[in-house]
């Protein structure tokens, strides 16, 4: 799995300044947990070491986040973090999901800038792949933040790459969150395949992400929603994922794939219902490393998004990722490094997971072997493929 040309992880320490304070579940310390995991397992390297070389993150302009975002979400994001208080909403600004926090602007402008250095790295050629795990904040709309999202980072760097030229851009979303900002941002743009594998709406946040969703009358088929069950483990999550994804990337044909991957559809999320293992999300990572190889020329732009464990399944899903990212994958019975389970004591107080698996072995059934509609996963996966897969000349049956 050794990659050709140069693959790059963006980051600088002070994109944990995105904090939403002690008490709300998106903590940035998932983040330095995962750096710091990967560069003991060199998977990545400050200096000239074989991993993925760490690049800085700049800080996006406001013309930047002005080519997805409204205006006055952007004037009020920095107002209201000039000088935070209780009291007003707006915007989704100073809600529960959105607490207002003091240099609010700069944090989450800071998250799309190194989201856009990801994406220049790989449209400019400098790097084959590259990585944001601090990105991925794919709730935020035009006018509004949502869901731990202050800015849209995904469709900023979309967005990038269609104006650089780029006429077919694939999105895959893996978050257990439906991925509507992204989605919703490019409904009627045919450039812009998304593809979301979530937790129903029927059970989770944000509620929306249905099988006939499927794209605007201009861009009908450009938006494709595979809305799971409750308790959907690997072998049934892995089964959709192949069901799904690469016919449809394939036949797109991106000249770049961008990936999503919030690890909360782990099955230790406090925040949602799904069963997956980090095996499971490993098998997830390569199959779409192998995917932009295929399919977008090996042009792959990954982040991270979602994910509440923050010490049992974040650092290790995410440095899965990276060594994807870096085209060295790690041994799923790889140890993590004594080192590193100090510093997670040290930092966060808790116990750190001895090894890089949870002890599963993820297999699925190919879809090709047959439609079962009896399996609430399959009349979904059946659902999206009827719904879908014609306006990309594809023969939705098995």
């Amino acid at each position: 799995m050794e990659c050709p040309g140069a693959s790059t992880v963006v980051f600088d320490p002070t994109l944990t300044e995105y904090d939403f304070g002690p008490d709300h579940p998106m903590a940035p310390i998932r983040v330095d947990l995962t750096l710091e995991l990967a560069r003991q397992l060199e998977i990545v390297s400050d200096g000239g070491g074989a991993g993925l070389r760490t690049v800085p993150a700049p800080v996006a302009t406001l013309d930047q986040l002005a080519t997805v975002h409204d205006p006055r979400l952007i004037e009020a994001v920095q107002r209201m973090g000039e000088r935070p208080g209780p009291g007003e909403e707006l915007h989704g600004l100073g809600t529960d999901d959105n607490p207002v926090f003091r240099g609010m602007h700069h944090a989450a402008a800071h998250v799309v800038g190194a989201s856009l250095e990801a994406f220049r790295q790989v449209w400019s050629g400098e790097s084959l792949h590259s990585a944001n795990v601090a990105g991925g904040l794919h709730h935020a709309m035009r006018d509004r933040a949502a869901g731990f999202c202050i800015y849209n980072d995904l469709a900023v760097g979309i967005q990038w790459l269609l104006d650089q030229g780029a006429q077919r851009v694939a999105y895959v979303d893996v978050d257990v969150h439906h991925g509507d900002g992204v989605e919703r941002l490019f409904w009627d743009d045919p450039r812009v395949l998304t593809i979301s594998l979530h937790e129903s709406g029927q059970f989770l946040f944000p509620g929306t992400g249905d099988t006939g969703d499927v794209g605007g009358p201009e861009a009908l088929g450009s938006a494709v929603n595979v809305p799971l069950p409750p308790g959907t483990g690997d072998a049934a999550w892995l089964r959709a994922f192949h069901a799904v994804v690469p016919p449809l990337v394939r036949a797109f044909e991106p000249e770049v794939l961008v990936t999503q991957h919030g690890c909360d559809s782990h099955a230790e999320d406090p925040l949602a219902h799904l069963m997956l293992s980090v095996d499971g999300q490993r098998e997830a990572y390569l199959a779409q490393h192998d995917l932009a190889h295929e399919a977008a020329g090996g042009r792959w732009v990954a982040t991270g998004g979602g994910g509440y464990a923050l010490v049992h399944v974040a650092p290790r899903a995410w440095t899965h990722l990276l060594a994807a990212v870096a085209g060295r994958p790690l041994a799923p019975d790889t140890p993590t490094p004594a080192a590193w389970r100090e510093f997670v004591r040290e930092r966060a107080g808790r116990a750190a997971p001895t090894t890089m698996t949870d002890g599963r072995t993820p297999s699925y059934r190919p879809w090709e072997e047959g439609y079962d509609p009896a399996a609430w996963v399959d009349r979904v996966v059946h659902a999206t493929r009827m719904e879908v897969f014609p306006y990309h000349g594809l023969d939705p049956m098995p």
